[in-house]
């Protein structure tokens, strides 16, 4: 069984799928594909525990059971029938499809492929293990099912919940930014950790909570469950062990950073400071209750990278032009910064005073938002010989 190989599929925020296949190759896997939304790549039972525990990007992590072509409900059913379902699911097995999602495809209601690819993998397994009946009274096996262009693919679902729930955030704020987007966004950025970060937004602290633990190279899993670690059939439990072990050896609980967080609301950095309590990092970030009027750091080559408001309701629109006058100019009196923006406001470089390097197209859901790229310059090379500057 241990050298059994799945292709694993890893959702992920559209156009951040690049930032995903680096984390997995990264992790030492084959990627076998990369489409909007989702890389897919080769790997063994350990390598499902490996993803979840250690990738800071991906949403979920499936192993696909099969893909086919069906345009007709009788199509659906006799490809998902012709998949081997007992070599991933047990005789008392409970499986049934979580979701479907359907796009520019002649199949396309979610409950009918639901209720006919159920069907159909249920007569597969009374054939395959001789049984009257299925009595799902074990482990539970759900499935995500997407069609593309009359295109099925199918997955079984190996995390349960969504991979950005760390089980850090306790308390959160009105509107959080999800915890693998933050990382993602870190990620993209040149910021390391002997570099200061500042968030003048941080709302529930995603954003420095994400950056201590990629500095002290905390795995995003270590402290949350999976699913499929209740798959014995598939994956058995010392691979899980082994890859929490993994992750526990590499952490660097004395690294030295300069992270920071300010919000202007006092109720809010309290909860950041729980949320970073939590997740075990709160000695590496400084949070304080602070306006973005009266944001400025003494060093230079520091990094912003923050989710400021960008007025989800009409009214809110109103302050945001004083609001990105306001960081604008407290970013130009800062030495030497770069700043990172995600915002779904389109006006952001017009009342920041200055165009930004690059603006990255990302989707946070269903909602179209923007990456703002505002780059300094580069720090000069540190002299290896005197560690002089």
């Amino acid at each position: 069984m241990s050298d059994r190989i799945f292709e694993l599929m890893a959702p992920c925020h559209f156009g951040l799928e690049a930032v995903l296949k680096k984390e997995i190759q990264n992790l030492g896997y084959e990627i076998s594909q990369v489409e909007d939304g989702r890389v897919a790549f080769w790997g063994s039972p350990a390598a499902v525990c490996r993803a979840n525990i250690f990738l800071r990007t991906a949403e979920r992590i499936l192993i696909k059971a099969g893909s086919f072509r069906a345009v007709t409900f009788e199509e659906l059913f006799q490809e998902t029938k012709a998949i081997a379902w007992e070599k991933f699911i047990p005789p008392d097995g409970k499986f049934w499809v979580k979701k479907a999602g359907s796009v520019k495809s002649r199949l396309f209601s979610p409950t009918d492929i639901q209720s006919i690819m159920k069907k159909a993998m249920v007569e597969r397994m009374k054939q395959a293990y001789g049984l009257d009946a299925i009595p799902e009274t074990g482990s539970h096996y759900p499935l995500r099912v997407f069609l593309y262009k009359d295109q099925v693919t199918v997955g079984l679902d190996t995390s349960g919940e969504s991979l950005h729930k760390r089980g850090y955030r306790r308390l959160a704020s009105k509107a959080p930014i999800e915890e693998t987007l933050a990382a993602a966004l870190i990620l993209l950025t040149p910021w390391k950790s002997d570099r200061i970060l500042v968030d003048p937004f941080c709302g529930s602290g995603t954003f420095p909570i994400e950056a201590a633990m990629i500095a002290a190279n905390m795995a995003p899993g270590v402290d949350r469950s999976f699913l499929a670690e209740d798959w014995k059939n598939l994956i058995p439990r010392k691979y899980w062990y082994a890859a929490m072990d993994e992750a526990a050896e590499q952490v660097n609980p004395e690294i030295s950073v300069d992270i920071q967080g300010y919000d202007i609301d006092g109720d809010i950095i309290k909860a950041a400071r729980a949320n970073a309590q939590t997740a075990g990092v709160d000695h590496l970030i400084h949070f304080q209750q602070r306006p973005v009027a009266k944001l400025s750091h003494p060093k230079k080559y520091g990094f912003l990278i923050t989710n400021p408001p960008y007025g989800e309701r009409l009214e809110d629109k109103s302050h945001l032009p004083a609001l990105y006058t306001e960081l604008g100019e407290r970013f130009q009196a800062l030495d030497a910064w770069s700043a990172y923006l995600i915002t779904a406001y389109e006006d952001v470089e017009k009342y920041m005073g200055r165009k930004a390097d690059k603006n990255r197209k990302i989707y946070n859901g269903m909602m179209k938002t923007y990456f703002y790229q505002f780059m300094g310059p580069k720090p000069p090379k540190r002299n290896a010989g005197n560690n002089r500057v």
